[in-house]
């Protein structure tokens, strides 16, 4: 089945771009090489040819791999050293890894391969091509990858499935063959020529599209997170004359006044906060979690960005080993394959998604304790004692709060070395990517439970009046999850409120009365 829904994306000589990496990998759409790209790769694919015929051994193309580089292979068995290559390397154990994740594996390959340096035949990069538009999925698992030489294991799933090898999933989901499914989009799997079991797995992919994904992901988190500490703040009868334009000023950094103008936006016009307003307010003292909310949401934003700047680089690169420099006529070893750089980022957003979970929960406790929710009922319950409200809410909160912090230890620090001591220092990158998945699901979560509490608490200011973006996110919001009243199953609401965070629907009723909220 080819996908439809979603206009091809053309993949060049130059990078992709991260609506691109989005639209492949969650949107289904497919994969076209440009002219340009396939003029590249026929360039390159020259060079390799006159260098397996040549009688001077060159790595990659007439040598084994890594640690067995110093052993010539002759003509006869480069075939079988591709096919060996790929075979044992596809080594990867554990649970399925996402499909969005394979797809954006499969296309910043093709990125790499389209950029006309890694030596690949037209046809091979056509194959992925098609795999991507037709929806096959080869089946990859979550553990095998350093990080270096770039996600060798996963990659070499993929390559596989070239080969006519392996499992996939088809366009529907359904559990096949890799050979059952070429045949059923009458794709014909090629036989590997010389270098391109490397060009297919020498590459720092999958750490790339987890990286990119989780950038557009924070986006809109971190937007999300600004219209729940608002509806925090709002509820809480907390100041907002902390969030104004000149105070950030003074301290420029940028994320915090887009943040704070965020909040500015959300507030305005709230009868909650226009109640203690007045000349006797000395709520200039809030708690951290509350005054500083856009230090904290802003500094993260700062994060994403530069992470994103790294993204932008790594999408901008052609990461193979070793890497065919056409014009030069020439096949060079490098280092480029080393994952360090989408490593680092992909562990300071996961610190990011720790600390601003973190701030939310804080934010979510101030409401269940009578001593500091300014006359809420304790835990917000209906009939304190007989109800309780919202108490286990926080312990959800607290409990992903606590893995988050786990979750936030960097693994790019933890190098093993590994191919007999060859790859003497490895980034981690892949494994830094996995963990930082999780640690967005659980904010995601735990944004989820701050607005379904400050919700009900807004509920309890009545009748004081909440602002008109606040009210359209708590009405947008009752569509799935009931007011305050007495305790019911809570488990359902929450989860409906994590679909109201996680599809964009709190920031969407938010922006039907601000418009756009800021993001860089």
């Amino acid at each position: 089945m080819v996908a439809t829904s979603t206009p091809e994306v053309r993949v060049g000589t130059g990078p992709v771009s991260f609506d691109d990496v989005v639209a492949v990998c969650r949107a289904g759409a497919g994969v076209v090489l440009t002219d340009e790209a396939v003029a590249a790769i026929e360039r390159a694919r020259t060079v390799v040819d006159d260098l397996a015929a040549a009688p001077t051994p060159a790595y990659g193309i007439s040598t084994g791999f890594g640690a067995l580089a110093t052993r010539h292979i002759p003509t006869e068995m480069r075939a079988q050293l591709q096919r060996s290559l790929v075979r044992s390397h596809a080594a990867g154990s554990g649970p399925e890894v996402e499909r969005e994740v394979v797809r954006g594996l499969m296309l910043l390959r093709l990125s790499t391969l389209a950029t006309g340096h890694t030596g690949i035949r037209p046809e091979t990069a056509q194959l992925l091509a098609s795999l991507l538009t037709h929806g096959i999925t080869p089946v990859v698992r979550e553990y095998g990858s350093l990080g270096c030489s770039g996600d060798l294991a996963p990659l070499a799933h993929c390559a596989l499935a070239l080969m006519g090898e392996g499992q996939v999933r088809g366009a529907s989901g359904a559990l096949v063959d890799a050979a059952e499914a070429l045949a059923a989009a009458g794709l014909e799997p090629v036989e590997l020529a010389a270098k391109e079991g490397l060009a297919l797995i020498n590459g720092t992919d999958g750490m790339l599209g987890m990286l990119v994904l989780a950038i557009h992901d924070l986006r809109r988190l971190l937007q999300a997170a600004d219209v729940a500490a608002a509806m925090s703040v709002e509820a809480q009868l907390a100041t907002d004359r902390v969030f104004a334009p000149e105070l950030q000023a003074i301290r420029p950094h940028p994320g915090q006044a887009l943040s704070a103008a965020n909040l500015t936006a959300i507030l305005a016009d709230s009868g909650v906060v226009a109640s203690h307003r007045g000349p006797d307010c000395n709520r200039v003292q809030d708690a951290y979690s509350l005054r500083c909310s856009p230090q904290v949401h802003g500094a993260a934003r700062d994060t994403v960005e530069h992470a994103a700047v790294v993204a932008a680089r790594e999408l901008a690169s052609a990461v193979d080993n070793p890497v065919v420099l056409a014009e030069e006529g020439r096949v060079e070893s490098n280092g480029n394959f080393h994952g360090a750089p989408v490593a680092y980022v992909l562990d300071f957003l996961a610190i990011v998604a720790a600390d601003v979970a973190s701030i939310s929960e804080r934010r979510t406790d101030r409401f269940l304790d009578k001593a500091r929710n300014h006359g809420l009922p304790p835990f917000l319950a209906d009939d304190p004692g007989v109800d309780s409200g919202h108490m286990i809410a926080q312990y959800t909160q607290a409990a992903i709060v606590s893995e988050l912090k786990r979750l936030a230890v960097p693994a790019s620090v933890d190098s093993i070395p590994s191919s007999a001591m060859q790859e003497d220092h490895v980034s981690m990158g892949w494994s830094a990517g996995r963990k930082l998945r999780r640690a967005l699901d659980g904010l995601t979560r735990v944004l989820a439970i701050e607005l379904l509490t400050a919700a009900r608490g807004i509920d309890l200011r009545a009748p004081l009046r909440p602002s008109a973006a606040t009210g359209a996110v708590l009405a947008a919001l009752r569509e799935t999850c009931a007011g305050a009243g007495a305790d019911r199953f809570l488990a359902p609401e929450i989860e409906a409120a994590v679909a109201f965070v996680r599809d964009g629907g709190a920031v969407r009723a938010a922006e039907s009365v601000t418009g756009p909220l800021e993001v860089p």
